[in-house]
């Protein structure tokens, strides 16, 4: 509740909570208070907010904020320390909040630009017909374009603002948006969309904050429909996340309200052009020549290797690396829940997972695919990721003649990619004591590698390990044969002087 008191050039208040506009409030006092306390000037609900947060006063020419938190805030994308001096128009985000100070009757030209891209898109959809956008999208964009330039001056776009508006609500209108011009930039590798008002990407491993944006949440909604419908998966509140893949093979990510708080959320996972090879992984420092000449060996005389590391940290890319050596000769299975990789060899059968339809029915899981790949005569079982009790048919298919098969997990080190693959077994339902479970690990497991992306942003190998079988005490032993010199030995990678005991001759 405000408190009334004199001020001589009134204000208001701007409360946004990622892209949407949750209040404005009109101000009649030079200091206003901003907390989760009922007693504040703006009482904002959130477990992120102090009882009493921010001060903010205000003055003819523009405010200052104090932080009175222990939770902290920025000021212009800035943490504030202390007091910090600020214009109006300027944003304050204080936790998942952005708090605007704005002179009365002013409007801000972000939301000037919001609103004509959202009146224009309307106008479009009302007078021209998308319906044939499946069979003719590039006949129809210079239509769109003529169409959406006179929208936008009708609405009081400037030239420069013409230009710009048209190019993006066209993009909206026929493909994917604003993430149009993000998928054909090389440089990026990952985009991430939070909300309509901010997307972000990865270039070189590090995240920038781009200026684009959607007009609304549904914009966001009908692109992530136009994704999935082709390829026969659904997103809706039944079921409100959903795994898919571009044309070119890029994988995405949607997660849509009630589970996205702040609106229709977006991952993609970029892919190169053309796929990455060894001497790539190379030059980039993941690894060097001795380890890939190793590696390439490996996987020629058809040793079982599992790739593990975090999220993000190019599991799936070694992956596509490795399995580019297998000879042409041979017949590879690949099986993945959205099909990301890309073998040059000719006789490779890729195969998708399938989501449950409507009715709850219909899904084929990668444990399916996989128990199906063995009736295929296989010489190469390739699994994308072992997250599932699928891992129990995994080692059994490499403990029963499949050599040579690969495969990813989760894990940070090769000692926790033992446990986790132990645990993924007991998650098939069968009732088998962990020293089993622990034997078939033993007996089909070749090589961990383990993949890291550093705090710099490059991915890189920390450890080729071999498993060795299993202790007396039960224990499955690992040898390393390859590591990352640590920080004192400077950059690259060691040979740690241990000899596998297979060969990897040829």
């Amino acid at each position: 509740m405000l408190e009334p008191g004199p001020m001589e050039n009134p204000v208001t208040i701007e409360i946004r909570r990622g892209a949407e506009l949750l209040q404005t409030i009109p101000v009649e006092r030079d200091e206003i208070t901003v907390g989760r306390s009922p007693e504040c000037s703006v009482a904002l609900d959130s477990k992120e907010i102090s009882r009493r947060h921010a001060l903010i006063r205000v003055d003819g020419s523009g405010f200052a904020v104090t932080d009175l938190s222990t939770n902290g805030l920025s000021l212009g994308g800035l943490r504030v320390d202390g007091t910090a001096r600020g214009e109006y128009g300027q944003a304050v985000e204080i936790g998942p909040f952005s708090v605007k100070v704005r002179e009365a009757g002013a409007r801000s030209p972000e939301d000037r630009i919001l609103a004509i891209r959202r009146r224009a898109l309307r106008e479009l959809i009302d007078n021209v017909d998308l319906s044939v956008l499946s069979r003719s999208a590039a006949q129809l964009r210079p239509r769109v374009e003529a169409a959406l330039d006179r929208i936008v001056h009708t609405l009081g776009a400037d030239d420069r603002e013409a230009a710009s508006l048209v190019s993006q609500l066209a993009d909206e209108a026929l493909g994917l948006g604003p993430l149009e011009r993000l998928l054909a930039d090389d440089t990026v590798s990952e985009i991430m969309v939070v909300d309509p008002a901010n997307v972000y990407v990865e270039r070189r491993g590090r995240l920038e904050r781009t200026d684009l944006l959607f007009s609304s949440s549904e914009s966001v909604r009908t692109i992530i429909e136009r994704i999935v419908t082709p390829l026969g998966r659904r997103i809706d509140e039944a079921s409100p996340m959903v795994d898919a893949r571009l044309r070119d093979g890029s994988r995405v990510n949607a997660v849509i309200p009630p589970l996205a708080i702040r609106g229709p959320s977006i991952t993609i996972r970029k892919f190169a052009k053309e796929p990455l090879s060894m001497g790539d992984l190379i030059s980039f420092g993941t690894l060097d020549e001795d380890m890939a000449a190793f590696l390439q060996r490996a996987v020629r005389t058809r040793h079982n290797i599992v790739i593990s590391g975090g999220t993000g940290s190019g599991k799936t890319t070694l992956l596509n690396v490795l399995a580019s050596a297998i000879p042409e000769s041979e017949r590879i299975i690949t099986i993945e829940d959205a099909a990301e990789l890309r073998l040059q060899q000719p006789h490779v059968v890729t195969l998708e997972t399938r989501p449950p339809n409507a009715e709850g029915r219909g899904a084929v899981t990668i444990r399916d695919l996989v128990r199906n790949s063995l009736r295929m005569r296989p010489d190469r079982i390739v699994v994308g990721e072992c997250r599932g009790g699928e891992a129990l048919d995994m080692l059994q298919a490499m403990n029963t003649g499949h050599d040579g098969s690969l495969t990813t997990t989760h894990a940070n080190s090769p000692a926790e990619a033992v446990s986790r693959l132990e645990t993924l077994c007991l998650m098939a339902g069968v009732d088998l004591p962990s020293r089993a479970i622990r034997e078939q690990i033993a007996g089909a497991v070749d090589l961990i590698i383990q993949q890291t992306r550093g705090a710099d942003g490059a991915r890189r190998i920390t450890s080729v390990t071999e498993v060795c079988g299993m202790e007396e005490d039960g224990t499955i032993s690992l040898n390393e044969i390859f590591r990352q010199r640590s920080s004192k030995q400077g950059a690259g990678f060691i040979a740690t002087g241990w000899l596998p005991s297979f060969e990897v001759a040829g």
